[in-house]
């Protein structure tokens, strides 16, 4: 079994809805994220998946929540736009990204600052 990462990052405004506290009010991040995806076989080249294929699936993910403001987003207009929520939105998009294919995410990683973060996996 091969699994496979790929680091990125992106910047974007939210609010916590109902929040107790600070992060009621607008304010943003520079979160930083972490996609892994897992194959048992690799292609024919010997690779489990090209990085550069990984790499794009993730900046398309990336691209929709970057420079927003993400209660505005479609997927965080009933829910809160929190780090797991996040999670769970690039992890859907990146399954949906390599359905077909013997690649699979096992897990997003996302990053509020360099000391807070979130692993999400199914």
């Amino acid at each position: 079994m091969f699994e496979i990462f790929t680091r990125t990052h992106f910047s974007a405004g939210h609010h916590l809805r109902d929040y107790p506290g600070n992060c009621e009010k607008p304010h943003g991040h520079n979160w930083k994220v972490e996609v892994t995806v897992r194959t048992d076989e690799l292609d024919e080249l010997g690779m489990a998946v090209d990085f550069r294929v990984l790499k794009k699936a993730v900046a398309e993910v990336i691209a929709t929540l970057d420079h927003c403001d993400l209660n505005e987003h479609e997927k965080f207009r009933d829910k809160n736009p929190s780090s797991e929520n996040i999670a769970v939105y690039i992890f859907e998009e990146i399954k949906k990204k390599f359905a077909g294919t013997n690649c699979r995410p096992v897990r997003v990683s996302i990053r509020e600052t360099d000391n807070c973060g979130v692993v999400y996996s199914e």
